[in-house]
């Protein structure tokens, strides 16, 4: 019997307008985005629809957009019947995720992605770092040049078998890039983010969200969600605060999340939320399994 999983993307997908022909079209996602709204202290609505862009690039407002829309497209896909075995998602969508499979509310799995949004982007600012993309090499080798290279500097987000972000602190992810290109790689340029996110800089973050996921009750159904750290199970409430805390300076294994749901039966995902950055992700690390984008109405 085929599975079907949902997954769900990370910063970089938000787009000033996103998820407005959704609120004006439709009369449950309006509402949902009216629930959401209200329980939030930013003026989300304003941001993702009307910008500025530069306040939507902002961590604390683009991890909430994000994972908004998300959660409203789910719902949407829900009413047409369609369900998922399995859920994923990438970084910030891991958040989506455990709405999704309905361990949060809608509301609470927003509430919590802002909550940890404030903090990433209150951590970022103090210790100036960033992150870089490194194509046409494989991971392993990555984590060899970077041991040569002075400074924080870690291969954080395994996205498919030629790309491997790296984090740390801006003049050893500059130090890298260099290294890395002189040792074989295609490219490695820098990407335009607050953040050195999923790297041991961000522990602070970490333990600050260790202590805000004590705030919610993660209720475990039937829909498993595959963790971003190790690429198995959350089983139980203590299992999903364990994850929180961990993903904030730990790794992205999407190449084994993928793996994983392949080996489980899955031969169809639904990306859902803004853009096609992971149905990109998923054709490079297997060919067979089919993608479909679930991002307007």
């Amino acid at each position: 019997m085929s599975k079907i999983a949902f997954v769900y993307p990370g910063q970089g997908t938000q787009f000033v307008g996103m998820g407005k022909e959704l609120y004006e079209n439709n009369v449950k996602a309006k509402e949902l985005f009216d629930k959401i709204f209200s329980s939030l202290d930013i003026n989300l609505k304003e941001v993702m629809f009307e910008g500025p862009e530069d306040l939507l690039k902002r961590t604390d407002y683009t991890q909430p957009a994000i994972v908004s829309l998300s959660l409203v497209l789910t719902e949407l896909l829900k009413e047409k019947g369609i369900k998922a075995d399995y859920v994923a998602g990438h970084s910030v969508g891991e958040f989506a995720a455990f709405g999704g499979a309905g361990y949060l509310s809608v509301e609470d799995a927003v509430k919590l992605v802002a909550a940890r949004g404030r903090i990433m982007k209150d951590v970022a600012e103090k210790v100036n770092g960033s992150m870089a993309a490194v194509l046409g090499m494989d991971a392993e080798k990555i984590k060899e040049v970077l041991k040569t290279v002075d400074g924080v500097v870690e291969a954080v987000n395994f996205n498919e078998p030629n790309q491997t972000v790296i984090a740390g602190e801006k003049t050893a992810i500059d130090a890298a890039c260099v290294a890395l290109k002189e040792a074989g790689a295609k490219r490695a340029l820098s990407l335009a983010v607050s953040g050195p996110f999923h790297s041991s800089l961000m522990k602070e973050a970490g333990e600050k969200l260790k202590d805000e996921a004590q705030n919610y009750t993660f209720n475990i159904g039937d829909i498993k969600i595959v963790a971003n750290t190790t690429a198995e199970f959350l089983e139980t409430d203590t299992e999903v605060k364990d994850e929180i805390y961990k993903q904030s300076f730990g790794p992205v294994k999407w190449v084994d999340t993928i793996n994983k749901l392949k080996s489980l039966g899955v031969t169809k995902i639904y990306e859902i939320g803004p853009g096609k950055v992971l149905a990109g992700l998923i054709k490079k690390i297997d060919k067979e399994i089919e993608v479909e984008n679930i991002e307007t109405l």
